[in-house]
């Protein structure tokens, strides 16, 4: 078995234990780049070889000593390309920022290389990370692993692809609307959004209110997922509404059980979400696994109107996202390298009043309450983690979703993702699981979204799942 297979919690003991130096991985790891990464293109920037083999040195140099910088010691991580790494680019996907270096590291940088981690590039990501397909004019698009005709998905879709062609053994992302989840869906393997607050996030020019967006992990299988979040979790003053109270993400499988767990399948809300032909029967597969181990899955409802929700949606991603994107609108000559769909989110955000976001922000709450509501009776509660199947890499965004009752026009460059916003909304912590695979070979994710800050009680239920679909995480990619 190739050193990249592992994941990278097998690595970590590998390495601890002598069995494995970190120069032989890195140099491993460096060659399977090479070999796969030009048919895929989801790591960028990527240092030169003789840096990165003189630091894989000096962490085996450290080992020699008696002392571990941590878990991650001398594991090679490539930094999503949104999150600033000392020294390398920090595009975001932008021709305006393709030679930003930023002077320090982000705050999760700092936690994953204070774990020992060697920071060996980025990943790709669409421009600015909008939209969940990872393309941009700096560096081209990413490629499912499972098709290299199909998108990755995004805005995590280079550290996805990364991971199911084993460039990687685990890695960060980030998720506003799904980033972290539609990638995994399309590369069959594992990504978390966290609790809102759970992984705070540094630098950033709001601490207060752009409580969307959220770094977390992805990995090819739970126990490395569970490591890097909790690498990547606990209070910061720097983010004053992160989570204070410590918690141990580490899953015992052995301690939960599927029997009599309440799982409450929301599917395609009764109609309302556009929903791909066969993507709700790979879901019911998944759901079939947790019922075979004593779950009750039953149907369930959201609890208010899903155009009140999506409404609400849409006028906090304008405050946000347009905000985000104002700074670059200072000069003019800049609007014509921004792409169409992020001059949208700008324009649509000129006429944004207060007291609409106000309103809005009144809907969510009603929102939350409701979504508190459903789990006073259910203990988990079950979404696709997309609406389509990976769609052809030329295609920007899916103008419209064949569905079940006929084709479904798309209003927006983002309505396709819907499916993704309610754990967002919510704050609440969300998993793409590993579901099934479409006739053509494509793969899909299950969204389990858990309750208010219960990230460890999800992430045993996925590590028990985990066990009873090894036949879908043995199915290896096209580059396997």
């Amino acid at each position: 078995m190739e050193i990249t297979s592992f994941g990278a919690s097998h690595l970590s003991q590998l390495i601890h234990s002598k069995q494995l130096s970190c120069q032989e991985l890195m140099l491993a790891t460096l060659k399977r780049i090479s070999q796969v990464n030009p048919r895929v293109n989801a790591i960028v920037n990527l240092r030169s070889e003789d840096e990165l083999m003189q630091e894989a040195a000096e962490h085996d140099a450290l080992l020699a000593q008696g002392n571990s910088k941590g878990w991650l010691h001398g594991i090679p991580q490539a930094i999503k390309d949104l999150a600033p790494a000392l020294g390398l680019p920090n595009s975001m996907g932008s021709p305006l920022m393709k030679d930003f270096i930023p002077k320090e590291d982000g705050l999760m940088v700092q936690r994953m290389k204070a774990a020992g981690c060697i920071v060996i590039g980025k990943t790709n990501v669409p421009e600015f990370g909008l939209g969940s397909h990872s393309f941009n004019e700096v560096f081209g698009a990413t490629r499912n692993a499972y098709d290299l005709s199909k998108t990755a998905g995004g805005s995590s879709g280079g550290a996805a692809v990364a991971l199911a062609t084993h460039m990687l053994s685990v890695a960060d992302g980030s998720d506003f609307m799904g980033s972290l989840r539609n990638p995994a869906a399309w590369g069959n393997i594992f990504g978390m959004r966290p609790s809102q607050g759970r992984v705070p996030m540094w630098p950033t020019t709001d601490v207060w209110i752009a409580q969307l967006g959220t770094e977390g992990p992805m990995a090819r299988n739970v126990d490395s997922l569970a490591m890097l979040l909790q690498t990547q979790s606990g209070y910061s003053e720097l983010a004053p509404l992160s989570i204070a109270a410590h918690a141990d993400f580490m899953p015992a499988s052995e301690h939960f059980l599927f029997k009599n767990q309440r799982i409450g399948w929301l599917g395609d809300l009764n109609g309302h979400l556009a929903t791909e032909i066969g993507v709700l029967q790979a879901c019911e597969l998944g759901l079939k696994r947790m019922a075979g181990e004593s779950a009750v899955v039953s149907p369930c409802a959201l609890g208010m109107p899903a155009t009140q929700v999506w409404d609400a949606w849409l006028v906090w991603r304008k405050a946000l996202v347009g905000s985000r994107i104002a700074p670059f609108m200072l000069q003019a000559a800049n609007r014509e390298k921004i792409k169409p769909e992020a001059l949208w989110e700008y324009d649509s955000a000129q006429d944004l009043k207060g007291t609409d976001f106000m309103r809005a922000s009144a809907s969510r709450t009603a929102f939350y309450q409701a979504i508190l509501k459903l789990f006073e009776s259910h203990d988990f509660i079950a979404l696709p983690a997309a609406q389509t199947w990976p769609f052809p890499i030329e295609q920007r965004w899916p103008k419209e979703i064949i569905t079940a009752n006929g084709p479904r026009a798309m209003d927006t460059y983002h309505r396709w993702m819907e499916c993704t916003i309610y754990a967002t909304f919510a704050g609440l912590p969300a998993i793409s699981l590993p579901c099934g695979f479409s006739e053509a070979g494509l793969p899909m994710g299950i969204q389990i979204i858990g309750k208010p800050q219960a990230d460890a009680e999800l992430l045993a239920l996925a590590k028990t799942y985990e066990a009873t679909a090894q036949d879908l995480l043995q199915r290896k990619p096209v580059l396997a």
